[in-house]
């Protein structure tokens, strides 16, 4: 197929390619590096008869595709697992049971992932805000004082760790001031407003790191546009140069912001763990670093599984909305 809708199937298609790679690779690593999986699975107090059950009920003496194919299943259409004692479904999508809680991981993945989608998606808001503003302004100001003053903030941002930015706030902002309360993580479904205000800093912790690289990405982007033939054809004819800088240059600045932002968002899903932790935010970030010390592996598995995912389909709807910004990527 030729065109916008060919091009979206290709990039559905390669991000279904991408996913099962991903699936591949995190299989081969749980399931095949060192380590008794069974004897993990079912416990130190079991015995060999048990464990032996346990490793036939994983199906860990069969070959190595037969193997990932019930792992796919289990993913699919679910699976049967056994907890040493009896055998339990796991209805799909099944990533496995907790090892320390007895929890199924979809179970812990679905409480979890309304935390850091809220802290993302407010943060991902500020930050296109304050990164694009700046980049818009520093262009427009190029030369000048306040454009220097501008550039040296986003480079420090760029090299600020998000635990700093986020200690001096709370220090500054809930200890000297007193304007916040110390975040404590409340339902958007129980108070929406006590929602926004205990999470107003770590939005402005997150969004201030990314912030600065969506500024240093806006100011380039203008002022490539802004040396271009058809801006100063603008400027020639008496255009303003407000309208120059809003209506063409920034449009320019949008396929390279919409890119960045996609993939930002992407891993920040799974990555704000810094944040998650700092804040006491109980969200993927905080639980992935609570299964790497208990070494809960399905729980490491099906965030890092889930994490994957929300990377490769932001890159994909970062394709597509590209496409929609620049239609000359469809020809490509």
């Amino acid at each position: 197929m030729n065109g916008f809708p060919g091009f979206v199937l290709r990039r559905l298609a390669g991000a279904v390619v991408t996913l099962f790679v991903l699936s591949v690779i995190i299989y081969v690593v749980f399931y095949v590096t060192p380590g008794n999986v069974a004897q993990i699975t079912c416990g130190p107090r079991c015995s060999p008869a048990q464990v032996h059950q346990v490793a036939q009920q994983l199906h860990l003496d069969d070959p190595l595709y037969v193997r990932y194919w019930h792992f796919l299943q289990g993913v699919f259409v679910g699976q049967d697992y056994s907890t040493g004692t009896s055998v339990e479904h796991c209805a799909a999508p099944c990533l496995g049971q907790s090892y320390q809680t007895g929890r199924e991981v979809t179970d812990i993945i679905w409480a979890k992932l309304p935390v850091s989608f809220s802290l993302v998606l407010g943060a991902m808001v500020i930050w296109l805000l304050l990164g694009v503003g700046t980049g818009v302004l520093s262009a427009w100001r190029r030369g000048r004082l306040s454009e220097r003053v501008l550039t040296a903030v986003t480079l420090a941002g760029v090299a600020t760790p998000v635990f700093v930015i986020g200690l001096v706030l709370m220090i500054v902002v809930c200890g000297e001031l007193q304007l916040l309360p110390f975040p404590q993580y409340v339902n958007f479904t129980d108070d929406p407003e006590q929602w926004a205000w205990n999470l107003l800093l770590p939005w402005l912790s997150l969004a201030l790191i990314e912030a600065a690289g969506f500024a240093r990405l806006t100011r380039a982007s203008m002022l490539e546009t802004l040396a271009e033939d058809h801006i100063r054809t603008f400027r020639a004819y008496g255009v303003g140069e407000r309208a120059v800088i809003v209506r063409h240059a920034l449009r320019g600045a949008t396929a390279s912001v919409i890119a960045l932002n996609a993939v930002t968002v992407g891993s920040a899903v799974g990555g704000a763990v810094l944040t998650e932790s700092l804040f006491g935010l109980p969200g993927i970030g905080q639980e992935l670093v609570r299964a790497v010390k208990v070494v809960d592996l399905p729980v490491v598995v099906g965030m890092v599984l889930v994490t994957g995912f929300f990377v490769v389909l932001a890159n994909a709807v970062a394709d597509v909305l590209y496409a929609v910004a620049d239609r000359r990527v469809v020809l490509a």
